[in-house]
């Protein structure tokens, strides 16, 4: 599986500025060093970094510890509170992929279903 590091500089990036912080804080607050920090905040140097560099950082950004590693591999991200998966086991990870789409779609159907009524209710019909 390819990894995206431009996807996980965006989401550092977003939340960074969502939190108003400059990057020394997040190098201070995730104990990661400044310099790693630009690295991949500016996506200036693509490389392997460990699983805990990721980790340091999705913790100091109040998101799930294995938010950015998630985000590198092209999956969706667990929420906060979230039980850690094993990203090792494949088949878990795809598996935990799939649950939480046919969870956004059950959603959006209930949401279509809906409007649906909505229109379908109202006097004169659509």
């Amino acid at each position: 599986m390819s990894e995206d590091w431009a996807a996980v500089a965006k989401a550092i990036n977003e939340r960074v500025h969502e939190l108003g912080w400059k990057q020394r804080e997040l190098a201070e607050r995730s104990q990661v060093s400044q310099a790693i920090v630009r690295e991949i905040q500016n996506h200036t140097v693509e490389r392997k970094r460990s699983d805990r560099t990721l980790e340091a950082l999705a913790l100091a950004l109040g998101l799930h510890p294995q938010h950015l590693l998630a985000v590198l591999h092209g999956r969706i991200p667990p929420a906060p509170g979230q039980p850690r998966e094993d990203m090792e086991d494949a088949v878990s990870a795809r598996l935990a992929v799939i649950e939480r789409r046919l969870t956004d779609v059950t959603e959006q159907l209930s949401a279509l279903r809906a409007e649906i009524a909505e229109v379908l209710s109202r006097p004169g019909g659509p």
